[in-house]
């Protein structure tokens, strides 16, 4: 369960004490827009609890490499066919974002993967049926439009490794509300396991 677009220590420590597993800092043009100082900062609040994720949308190499390098995060997260144009530095995974209205070969995709709609954080529901068909032998994040009354559908009907929220849990752009986080997280803290009694069953 990742939280996105996260730009104040509160709305950190509500991720995390709500049992989030990753927090993403958004380093592209967005409310959620922070710099890498602001960044360094409210990682602290969540290292050692929950996967530090830089979110980039075609950065140039130069902020890439700066942004790994002061930040470390745990894991990179941008455009697939970004990672063609700069390094992932030792100790940082890369999280490759497939959108909608892409041609996709499940051959071809990589084992983690964040399939979501068009554009990021403007609260578009991807489209649940391709990513569900991607979805098995992969850890696929299901990202867009998702939010506490339709999270839990759609992990049943995508069956994804985690879901991703972000304009979900505002009251208004870049403004996050801690009780939505927690609501959320609940919710699909709550999805995920109903499925996992259901593959055992």
């Amino acid at each position: 369960m990742k939280i996105c677009g996260l730009t104040t220590p509160e709305a950190v420590a509500a991720a995390v004490e709500a049992g989030a597993d990753a927090v993403g800092f958004v380093f592209a043009p967005s409310p959620r827009e922070v710099t890498i100082a602001d960044a360094i900062l409210l990682a602290g609040v969540a290292r050692g609890q929950a996967k530090v994720v830089a979110v980039m949308r075609h950065p140039t190499p130069a902020l890439a490499a700066e942004v790994q390098a002061r930040l470390q995060p745990d894991w990179l997260q941008t455009d697939a066919a970004d990672f063609d144009t700069f390094d992932v530095m030792p100790g940082v995974s890369a999280l490759p974002v497939f959108r909608d209205g892409h041609t996709l070969q499940p051959d071809d995709l990589p084992t983690r993967l964040l399939y979501e709609g068009r554009d990021s954080g403007r609260g578009e529901t991807a489209d649940w049926h391709t990513a569900r068909a991607v979805a098995d032998g992969r850890q696929l994040i299901l990202a867009g439009g998702l939010a506490i009354d339709n999270v839990a559908a759609a992990i049943r009907a995508v069956r994804p490794w985690g879901v991703d929220v972000s304009s979900g849990v505002e009251d208004t752009p870049g403004v996050k509300n801690l009780n939505k986080i927690a609501c959320f997280i609940d919710a699909a803290r709550t999805a995920f396991a109903d499925l996992q009694t259901e593959k055992n069953q």
